[in-house]
């Protein structure tokens, strides 16, 4: 494997680490994010709801 590596060109390395880095950056900073707002958006509706129509069992 180490062999491997030596064997990429400059822009073949270039590539590989941005891409690491794009993968580190949708896993530590998009998918958390992504999910935060997934979850608090639909908290949020279910409150606008429940504001308008009144609370379960009214």
């Amino acid at each position: 494997m180490a062999s491997e590596s030596n064997s990429l060109t400059p822009e073949q390395q270039l590539q590989k680490r941005r891409e690491w880095r794009l993968f580190l950056f949708i896993i530590v900073l998009l998918f958390p994010l992504l999910t935060f707002f997934l979850v608090a958006g639909m908290g949020f509706s279910i409150w606008m709801y429940q504001l308008v129509m009144g609370p379960p069992g009214v």
